[in-house]
């Protein structure tokens, strides 16, 4: 047994080392966590090109979970969500999945714009990124 565990610390240092850096950790509280970032994409051209929109995204220093409310902002290390709105619509609606993808579909053609804020368990935006794009009509048949 003692082998084993011996083996299993070695792979695991060498995976620490290999990779340059421990990742942050989820358990214990984060000492001035750096802001929240997000980074997003433009949507992925074969999905669109059938007119649904897969908008891939990176969020980095902000975990997401389906907790809520003003107690839930004194967590660390911190958590929050997604809002997002399509064309500036007057309503949005929040994303607490972790697929790192914002996916539409029935979108009409024509451009859109999509606005994604990573926001605190009570709603408080802490970064927003816009991406703009074009669903396309039908292809034109040939006669």
């Amino acid at each position: 047994m003692t082998s084993l565990i011996k083996t299993l610390v070695a792979v695991a240092a060498t995976a620490v080392l290999v990779t340059g850096a421990f990742a942050q950790s989820t358990v214990v509280n984060v000492e001035n966590e750096a802001a929240p970032s997000l980074t997003v994409q433009a949507p992925l051209p074969g999905p669109l090109a059938q007119g649904v929109v897969f908008i891939p995204y990176r969020l980095e220093n902000l975990r997401i979970v389906p907790v809520g409310g003003a107690i839930a902002r004194d967590l660390s290390p911190r958590v929050g969500h997604l809002h997002v709105t399509v064309d500036d619509l007057p309503w949005f609606f929040a994303d607490y999945g972790q697929s790192n993808t914002i996916i539409l579909g029935g979108l009409p053609r024509g451009e859109h714009k999509v606005r994604i804020e990573a926001v605190d368990p009570g709603g408080r935006p802490f970064i927003a990124r816009t991406v703009t794009f074009i669903v396309p009509g039908p292809v034109a048949s040939s006669r």
